[in-house]
Protein backbone atom coordinates (compact mmCIF):
# COMPACT_ATOMS: atom_id res chain seq x y z
CA UNK A 1 0.00 0.00 0.00
CA UNK A 2 1.90 3.10 -1.25
CA UNK A 3 2.45 5.93 1.36
CA UNK A 4 0.15 8.90 1.14
CA UNK A 5 2.14 12.53 1.78
CA UNK A 6 0.81 14.99 3.32
CA UNK A 7 0.63 18.47 1.59
CA UNK A 8 2.19 20.96 3.65
CA UNK A 9 0.43 24.15 5.08
CA UNK A 10 2.96 27.03 3.68
CA UNK A 11 3.70 30.03 5.98
CA UNK A 12 5.01 33.38 4.24
CA UNK A 13 7.48 35.56 6.12
CA UNK A 14 8.01 38.93 5.78
CA UNK A 15 10.90 40.14 7.99
CA UNK A 16 12.06 43.46 8.84
CA UNK A 17 14.24 45.39 11.14
CA UNK A 18 18.21 44.15 12.42
CA UNK A 19 19.96 40.99 11.79
CA UNK A 20 18.98 40.27 15.53
CA UNK A 21 15.00 40.16 14.12
CA UNK A 22 16.07 38.14 11.21
CA UNK A 23 17.71 35.46 13.52
CA UNK A 24 14.28 35.30 15.46
CA UNK A 25 12.58 34.81 11.67
CA UNK A 26 15.03 31.70 10.94
CA UNK A 27 14.29 30.47 14.06
CA UNK A 28 10.63 30.51 13.91
CA UNK A 29 10.56 29.43 10.68
CA UNK A 30 13.08 26.59 11.36
CA UNK A 31 10.65 25.47 14.15
CA UNK A 32 8.00 25.73 11.88
CA UNK A 33 9.71 23.74 9.35
CA UNK A 34 10.37 21.15 12.11
CA UNK A 35 6.10 21.20 12.72
CA UNK A 36 5.78 20.21 9.54
CA UNK A 37 5.25 23.71 7.51
CA UNK A 38 6.45 24.55 4.39
CA UNK A 39 7.57 28.09 3.54
CA UNK A 40 5.92 29.91 0.45
CA UNK A 41 7.63 32.78 -1.06
CA UNK A 42 5.05 34.93 -1.94
CA UNK A 43 1.63 36.17 -0.68
CA UNK A 44 -0.99 34.09 -2.75
CA UNK A 45 0.76 30.48 -1.76
CA UNK A 46 0.53 31.48 1.96
CA UNK A 47 -2.07 29.57 4.28
CA UNK A 48 -0.89 32.39 6.78
CA UNK A 49 1.43 35.09 6.36
CA UNK A 50 4.26 36.26 9.11
CA UNK A 51 5.29 39.93 9.70
CA UNK A 52 7.96 40.17 11.95
CA UNK A 53 8.05 43.86 12.64
CA UNK A 54 10.69 46.87 13.69
CA UNK A 55 9.82 49.32 16.20
CA UNK A 56 12.68 51.02 17.23
CA UNK A 57 12.33 54.24 14.80
CA UNK A 58 8.72 55.60 14.14
CA UNK A 59 9.65 55.70 10.32
CA UNK A 60 9.95 51.81 11.11
CA UNK A 61 6.90 51.66 12.70
CA UNK A 62 5.17 53.19 9.81
CA UNK A 63 6.85 50.41 7.90
CA UNK A 64 5.97 47.66 9.70
CA UNK A 65 1.95 49.22 9.75
CA UNK A 66 2.67 49.73 6.04
CA UNK A 67 4.31 45.60 5.59
CA UNK A 68 0.95 44.72 7.45
CA UNK A 69 -1.69 46.03 5.71
CA UNK A 70 0.52 45.01 2.32
CA UNK A 71 0.05 41.55 3.71
CA UNK A 72 -3.63 41.78 4.85
CA UNK A 73 -4.56 43.07 1.41
CA UNK A 74 -2.51 40.51 -0.69
CA UNK A 75 -2.90 37.34 1.72
CA UNK A 76 -5.72 38.27 4.21
CA UNK A 77 -4.07 35.50 7.44
CA UNK A 78 -2.12 37.58 8.91
CA UNK A 79 -0.10 37.01 12.51
CA UNK A 80 2.23 39.84 13.40
CA UNK A 81 5.47 39.56 16.16
CA UNK A 82 8.77 41.18 16.86
CA UNK A 83 9.22 44.37 18.59
CA UNK A 84 6.02 46.04 17.78
CA UNK A 85 3.77 43.53 18.82
CA UNK A 86 4.49 45.32 22.30
CA UNK A 87 1.67 47.67 20.50
CA UNK A 88 -0.88 45.43 19.96
CA UNK A 89 -3.40 47.96 20.42
CA UNK A 90 -2.05 50.35 17.80
CA UNK A 91 -1.58 47.78 15.66
CA UNK A 92 -5.28 46.12 15.80
CA UNK A 93 -6.99 49.79 15.86
CA UNK A 94 -5.68 50.20 12.32
CA UNK A 95 -5.82 46.13 11.65
CA UNK A 96 -8.53 44.65 13.50
CA UNK A 97 -8.58 41.58 11.47
CA UNK A 98 -4.61 40.60 12.35
CA UNK A 99 -5.00 36.97 13.72
CA UNK A 100 -2.44 36.78 16.76
CA UNK A 101 0.11 39.68 17.49
CA UNK A 102 3.48 38.33 19.92
CA UNK A 103 6.43 40.29 21.20
CA UNK A 104 9.47 40.45 20.10
CA UNK A 105 11.65 36.42 20.36
CA UNK A 106 8.29 35.27 21.71
CA UNK A 107 8.99 32.02 19.43
CA UNK A 108 6.13 29.39 21.62
CA UNK A 109 3.65 32.10 21.12
CA UNK A 110 3.99 33.09 17.22
CA UNK A 111 4.70 29.22 16.76
CA UNK A 112 1.34 28.49 18.49
CA UNK A 113 -0.62 31.22 16.76
CA UNK A 114 0.40 29.76 13.45
CA UNK A 115 -1.20 26.24 14.26
CA UNK A 116 -4.09 27.41 15.35
CA UNK A 117 -4.34 28.97 11.84
CA UNK A 118 -3.32 26.73 9.94
CA UNK A 119 -2.69 23.16 11.96
CA UNK A 120 0.35 21.20 10.77
CA UNK A 121 0.30 17.85 8.62
CA UNK A 122 2.94 15.46 10.18
CA UNK A 123 4.38 12.69 8.24
CA UNK A 124 7.77 11.62 8.09
CA UNK A 125 8.38 12.93 4.57
CA UNK A 126 7.39 16.78 5.81
CA UNK A 127 9.41 17.07 8.87
CA UNK A 128 12.94 17.51 7.67
CA UNK A 129 14.63 20.10 8.00
CA UNK A 130 18.59 21.00 7.33
CA UNK A 131 21.44 21.07 9.74
CA UNK A 132 21.84 24.45 9.98
CA UNK A 133 18.30 25.16 10.25
CA UNK A 134 16.50 27.22 7.76
CA UNK A 135 17.77 30.41 6.94
CA UNK A 136 16.90 34.07 5.28
CA UNK A 137 20.84 34.51 4.27
CA UNK A 138 22.70 33.39 1.91
CA UNK A 139 24.17 29.71 2.29
CA UNK A 140 27.71 30.97 3.35
CA UNK A 141 27.01 33.93 5.68
CA UNK A 142 25.31 33.10 9.02
CA UNK A 143 24.61 35.38 12.05
CA UNK A 144 24.93 33.97 15.36
CA UNK A 145 22.79 35.65 17.98
CA UNK A 146 24.80 35.29 21.78
CA UNK A 147 21.99 37.13 23.85
CA UNK A 148 18.95 39.20 23.91
CA UNK A 149 17.84 42.35 25.53
CA UNK A 150 20.43 45.04 27.25
CA UNK A 151 21.37 46.57 30.13
CA UNK A 152 21.57 49.96 29.20
CA UNK A 153 19.51 53.13 29.77
CA UNK A 154 20.50 55.20 26.20
CA UNK A 155 18.07 57.81 26.13
CA UNK A 156 17.27 57.83 22.54
CA UNK A 157 16.53 54.11 22.69
CA UNK A 158 13.80 52.01 23.57
CA UNK A 159 15.40 48.23 22.92
CA UNK A 160 15.22 47.41 26.62
CA UNK A 161 11.28 48.12 27.08
CA UNK A 162 10.81 46.23 23.80
CA UNK A 163 13.24 42.78 24.27
CA UNK A 164 14.31 42.98 28.12
CA UNK A 165 17.13 42.81 30.04
CA UNK A 166 20.76 41.21 28.78
CA UNK A 167 20.15 37.60 28.67
CA UNK A 168 22.54 35.63 27.72
CA UNK A 169 22.76 31.83 25.90
CA UNK A 170 24.58 29.18 27.37
CA UNK A 171 28.12 29.33 25.96
CA UNK A 172 27.92 25.64 25.00
CA UNK A 173 24.31 26.36 22.79
CA UNK A 174 25.77 29.10 21.18
CA UNK A 175 29.23 27.04 20.19
CA UNK A 176 27.09 24.36 18.82
CA UNK A 177 24.27 26.33 17.35
CA UNK A 178 27.91 27.99 15.24
CA UNK A 179 29.46 24.36 14.96
CA UNK A 180 26.21 23.27 13.04
CA UNK A 181 26.27 26.24 10.85
CA UNK A 182 29.84 25.71 9.49
CA UNK A 183 29.48 22.24 9.48
CA UNK A 184 26.48 23.49 6.93
CA UNK A 185 28.53 25.40 4.80
CA UNK A 186 28.63 28.50 6.48
CA UNK A 187 32.14 30.13 5.83
CA UNK A 188 31.31 33.49 7.96
CA UNK A 189 29.94 33.89 11.07
CA UNK A 190 28.08 37.22 12.52
CA UNK A 191 28.29 37.86 15.74
CA UNK A 192 25.18 39.37 17.08
CA UNK A 193 23.10 40.95 20.10
CA UNK A 194 22.37 44.05 21.47
CA UNK A 195 25.51 44.28 23.43
CA UNK A 196 28.01 41.53 22.81
CA UNK A 197 30.45 42.82 24.52
CA UNK A 198 28.59 42.25 27.61
CA UNK A 199 27.89 38.67 26.75
CA UNK A 200 27.86 36.66 29.70
CA UNK A 201 27.33 39.02 32.73
CA UNK A 202 23.96 38.30 33.99
CA UNK A 203 24.70 34.38 34.17
CA UNK A 204 27.94 35.45 36.19
CA UNK A 205 30.14 34.11 32.89
CA UNK A 206 29.12 30.91 33.73
CA UNK A 207 31.21 28.05 32.72
CA UNK A 208 29.85 25.40 30.62
CA UNK A 209 32.04 22.20 29.26
CA UNK A 210 32.86 22.04 25.81
CA UNK A 211 34.90 19.88 24.07
CA UNK A 212 36.63 18.35 27.38
CA UNK A 213 37.60 21.67 28.51
CA UNK A 214 35.61 24.66 30.87
CA UNK A 215 34.55 27.48 28.69
CA UNK A 216 33.22 30.64 29.62
CA UNK A 217 30.45 32.76 28.89
CA UNK A 218 32.21 35.32 28.08
CA UNK A 219 32.96 37.66 25.08
CA UNK A 220 36.95 36.63 24.76
CA UNK A 221 36.63 32.59 25.68
CA UNK A 222 33.63 32.73 22.86
CA UNK A 223 35.87 34.24 20.23
CA UNK A 224 39.00 31.97 21.21
CA UNK A 225 36.60 29.20 20.35
CA UNK A 226 34.73 30.36 17.48
CA UNK A 227 38.30 30.63 16.18
CA UNK A 228 39.27 26.76 16.33
CA UNK A 229 36.25 25.91 13.82
CA UNK A 230 36.73 24.60 10.58
CA UNK A 231 34.89 24.03 7.55
CA UNK A 232 34.11 20.82 5.51
CA UNK A 233 37.84 22.01 3.71
CA UNK A 234 39.19 22.34 6.80
CA UNK A 235 39.95 26.22 6.52
CA UNK A 236 38.67 28.60 9.73
CA UNK A 237 36.14 30.57 8.70
CA UNK A 238 35.50 33.83 9.39
CA UNK A 239 34.55 35.39 12.92
CA UNK A 240 32.84 38.99 12.76
CA UNK A 241 31.95 40.98 15.55
CA UNK A 242 28.86 43.08 15.88
CA UNK A 243 27.86 45.41 18.47
CA UNK A 244 30.78 45.60 20.71
CA UNK A 245 31.03 47.94 22.88
CA UNK A 246 34.39 49.17 24.11
CA UNK A 247 34.93 48.06 27.54
CA UNK A 248 38.61 47.25 28.50
CA UNK A 249 37.79 43.76 28.41
CA UNK A 250 37.53 44.64 24.13
CA UNK A 251 41.53 44.52 24.09
CA UNK A 252 41.89 40.94 24.79
CA UNK A 253 40.68 40.20 21.44
CA UNK A 254 42.05 42.16 18.90
CA UNK A 255 45.54 39.97 19.57
CA UNK A 256 42.91 36.92 18.22
CA UNK A 257 42.48 39.08 15.61
CA UNK A 258 46.70 39.00 14.90
CA UNK A 259 46.75 35.35 15.06
CA UNK A 260 44.13 34.81 12.47
CA UNK A 261 41.44 33.47 14.93
CA UNK A 262 39.29 36.63 14.47
CA UNK A 263 38.36 38.67 11.46
CA UNK A 264 40.44 41.82 12.14
CA UNK A 265 36.59 43.84 12.00
CA UNK A 266 34.85 45.45 15.13
CA UNK A 267 31.35 47.57 15.09
CA UNK A 268 31.63 49.61 18.03
CA UNK A 269 28.72 51.91 18.66
CA UNK A 270 30.11 55.33 19.06
CA UNK A 271 26.90 57.21 19.09
CA UNK A 272 29.17 60.72 19.57
CA UNK A 273 31.95 62.12 20.65
CA UNK A 274 31.37 65.21 22.27
CA UNK A 275 31.31 64.37 26.05
CA UNK A 276 27.99 66.82 26.77
CA UNK A 277 25.82 65.05 23.57
CA UNK A 278 27.45 61.71 25.25
CA UNK A 279 26.22 62.45 28.72
CA UNK A 280 22.80 63.49 27.75
CA UNK A 281 22.41 60.39 25.24
CA UNK A 282 23.54 58.22 29.11
CA UNK A 283 26.49 57.12 27.39
CA UNK A 284 29.89 56.52 28.11
CA UNK A 285 32.26 59.71 27.97
CA UNK A 286 35.74 58.99 27.55
CA UNK A 287 36.41 59.88 23.72
CA UNK A 288 40.19 60.58 24.00
CA UNK A 289 40.74 57.30 25.76
CA UNK A 290 39.06 55.24 23.22
CA UNK A 291 41.21 57.68 20.43
CA UNK A 292 44.09 56.07 22.27
CA UNK A 293 43.04 52.64 22.45
CA UNK A 294 42.24 52.62 18.94
CA UNK A 295 46.08 53.07 18.32
CA UNK A 296 46.88 50.61 19.99
CA UNK A 297 44.62 48.32 18.42
CA UNK A 298 45.67 49.05 14.77
CA UNK A 299 49.67 48.41 16.38
CA UNK A 300 48.62 44.83 17.15
CA UNK A 301 46.56 44.23 14.60
CA UNK A 302 47.01 46.81 11.33
CA UNK A 303 44.99 45.58 8.83
CA UNK A 304 41.55 46.19 11.55
CA UNK A 305 38.65 47.57 10.03
CA UNK A 306 36.57 49.94 12.45
CA UNK A 307 33.02 50.49 11.59
CA UNK A 308 30.72 52.45 13.64
CA UNK A 309 27.76 55.09 13.61
CA UNK A 310 26.72 58.15 14.86
CA UNK A 311 23.39 60.38 15.16
CA UNK A 312 23.30 63.77 14.49
CA UNK A 313 20.72 66.56 15.76
CA UNK A 314 20.80 65.04 19.05
CA UNK A 315 18.58 67.34 21.49
CA UNK A 316 20.99 70.03 22.80
CA UNK A 317 23.88 68.96 20.08
CA UNK A 318 25.22 72.37 19.59
CA UNK A 319 27.76 73.40 16.24
CA UNK A 320 30.55 73.12 18.54
CA UNK A 321 29.44 69.76 19.85
CA UNK A 322 29.10 68.49 16.13
CA UNK A 323 32.22 69.96 15.44
CA UNK A 324 33.96 68.51 18.03
CA UNK A 325 32.72 64.60 15.96
CA UNK A 326 34.12 65.84 12.91
CA UNK A 327 37.57 66.23 14.52
CA UNK A 328 37.36 63.37 16.52
CA UNK A 329 36.67 61.56 13.17
CA UNK A 330 39.23 63.34 11.43
CA UNK A 331 41.43 61.77 14.24
CA UNK A 332 39.71 58.68 14.68
CA UNK A 333 39.84 57.51 10.93
CA UNK A 334 37.15 54.72 11.00
CA UNK A 335 37.13 52.63 8.43
CA UNK A 336 33.42 52.50 8.13
CA UNK A 337 31.07 55.10 9.08
CA UNK A 338 27.28 55.44 8.91
CA UNK A 339 25.22 58.40 10.26
CA UNK A 340 21.45 58.80 11.56
CA UNK A 341 19.36 61.67 11.90
CA UNK A 342 18.29 62.06 15.44
CA UNK A 343 14.18 60.99 15.38
CA UNK A 344 12.30 61.27 18.48
CA UNK A 345 11.07 57.65 19.82
CA UNK A 346 7.66 57.18 21.81
CA UNK A 347 8.68 55.90 25.29
CA UNK A 348 12.42 57.17 24.31
CA UNK A 349 13.84 59.69 27.45
CA UNK A 350 15.81 61.80 24.79
CA UNK A 351 11.94 63.26 23.81
CA UNK A 352 11.52 65.29 26.81
CA UNK A 353 15.65 67.04 26.44
CA UNK A 354 15.41 70.79 25.68
CA UNK A 355 17.02 72.23 22.75
CA UNK A 356 15.60 70.28 19.78
CA UNK A 357 17.61 70.69 16.72
CA UNK A 358 15.72 71.87 13.85
CA UNK A 359 15.06 69.30 10.99
CA UNK A 360 17.33 71.66 8.37
CA UNK A 361 20.02 71.68 10.84
CA UNK A 362 20.00 67.78 11.35
CA UNK A 363 20.08 67.56 7.19
CA UNK A 364 22.77 69.97 7.19
CA UNK A 365 24.85 68.17 9.59
CA UNK A 366 24.30 64.41 7.96
CA UNK A 367 25.17 65.63 4.63
CA UNK A 368 28.44 67.11 6.55
CA UNK A 369 29.55 63.86 8.37
CA UNK A 370 28.42 61.62 5.48
CA UNK A 371 31.16 64.13 3.30
CA UNK A 372 33.83 63.88 5.78
CA UNK A 373 33.75 60.11 6.61
CA UNK A 374 32.88 59.36 2.59
CA UNK A 375 36.83 61.25 1.85
CA UNK A 376 38.21 58.99 4.96
CA UNK A 377 36.94 56.08 3.22
CA UNK A 378 38.26 56.91 -0.34
CA UNK A 379 42.01 57.46 1.35
CA UNK A 380 41.54 54.23 3.41
CA UNK A 381 40.85 52.13 0.12
CA UNK A 382 42.79 53.84 -2.03
CA UNK A 383 46.21 52.55 0.03
CA UNK A 384 44.76 49.18 -0.85
CA UNK A 385 45.43 49.81 -4.59
CA UNK A 386 48.46 47.42 -5.34
CA UNK A 387 47.53 45.12 -2.53
CA UNK A 388 46.32 41.16 -2.29
CA UNK A 389 43.31 40.84 0.09
CA UNK A 390 40.90 37.54 0.71
CA UNK A 391 38.16 38.25 -0.52
CA UNK A 392 34.25 36.31 0.44
CA UNK A 393 32.47 35.79 -2.95
CA UNK A 394 28.57 36.68 -2.55
CA UNK A 395 27.77 36.74 -5.97
CA UNK A 396 28.62 35.63 -9.46
CA UNK A 397 27.69 36.72 -12.53
CA UNK A 398 26.89 36.32 -16.43
CA UNK A 399 29.08 36.23 -18.82
CA UNK A 400 28.61 39.12 -21.14
CA UNK A 401 29.05 39.39 -25.12
CA UNK A 402 32.92 38.75 -24.43
CA UNK A 403 32.62 35.72 -22.54
CA UNK A 404 33.75 37.87 -19.34
CA UNK A 405 32.29 36.90 -15.86
CA UNK A 406 32.58 39.28 -13.31
CA UNK A 407 31.19 38.68 -9.25
CA UNK A 408 30.53 40.54 -6.52
CA UNK A 409 33.00 39.98 -3.30
CA UNK A 410 33.72 41.26 0.33
CA UNK A 411 37.19 41.70 2.00
CA UNK A 412 37.70 41.24 5.80
CA UNK A 413 36.30 44.85 6.09
CA UNK A 414 33.23 44.59 4.77
CA UNK A 415 30.20 43.32 6.49
CA UNK A 416 27.49 42.13 4.10
CA UNK A 417 24.23 44.66 3.65
CA UNK A 418 26.12 47.15 5.66
CA UNK A 419 29.71 47.99 4.24
CA UNK A 420 31.24 48.21 1.29
CA UNK A 421 31.91 45.71 -2.09
CA UNK A 422 34.87 44.24 -4.18
CA UNK A 423 33.68 43.97 -7.55
CA UNK A 424 35.72 41.54 -9.73
CA UNK A 425 36.07 41.15 -13.66
CA UNK A 426 37.27 38.16 -15.29
CA UNK A 427 36.03 35.45 -12.96
CA UNK A 428 36.58 31.60 -13.66
CA UNK A 429 33.23 30.14 -14.25
CA UNK A 430 34.04 27.63 -11.42
CA UNK A 431 33.83 30.00 -9.01
CA UNK A 432 30.97 29.74 -6.74
CA UNK A 433 29.14 32.05 -3.38
CA UNK A 434 31.43 31.34 -0.66
CA UNK A 435 34.52 30.83 -1.80
CA UNK A 436 37.42 32.98 -0.54
CA UNK A 437 39.91 33.51 -3.26
CA UNK A 438 42.94 36.08 -2.99
CA UNK A 439 42.41 38.94 -5.10
CA UNK A 440 44.47 42.11 -6.45
CA UNK A 441 42.56 45.58 -6.06
CA UNK A 442 43.09 47.30 -9.25
CA UNK A 443 41.25 50.67 -8.46
CA UNK A 444 38.96 51.85 -5.69
CA UNK A 445 35.78 54.87 -5.16
CA UNK A 446 35.09 55.96 -1.81
CA UNK A 447 33.37 53.37 -0.83
CA UNK A 448 34.11 49.96 -2.63
CA UNK A 449 37.48 48.14 -4.69
CA UNK A 450 37.90 46.99 -7.77
CA UNK A 451 39.75 43.94 -8.84
CA UNK A 452 41.34 40.44 -9.98
CA UNK A 453 41.58 37.14 -8.66
CA UNK A 454 45.18 37.03 -8.00
CA UNK A 455 46.95 34.71 -10.19
CA UNK A 456 48.23 31.55 -8.46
Amino acid sequence: MATKILEAPKVGMVSLGCPKALVDSERILTKLRADGYAMSPDYEGADVVLVNTCGFLDSAKEESLEAIGEAIAENGRVIVTGCMGSEAELIRARFPEVLAITGAHQYEDVVSAVHEAAPPARGAFVDLIPEGGLKLTPRHYSYLKISEGCNHACAFCIIPSLRGKLASRRIDAVLREAEKLVSAGTKELLVISQDTSAYGVDIRHEPREWKGQQVRAHMTDLARELGQLRTAEGHAPWVRLHYVYPYPHVDDVIPLMAEGLLTPYLDIPFQHAAPSVLKAMKRPANEAKVLERIRNWRAIAPDIAIRSSFVVGFPGETEADFQYLLDWLDEAQLDRVGAFRFEPVEGAAANVLPGAVPDEIKEERYQRIMEATAAISAAKLAAKVGRALPVIIDEVGEANEAGSIGATARSQADAPEIDGNVYLRDVPESLQPGDIVEVVVEDADEHDLFGVIASA
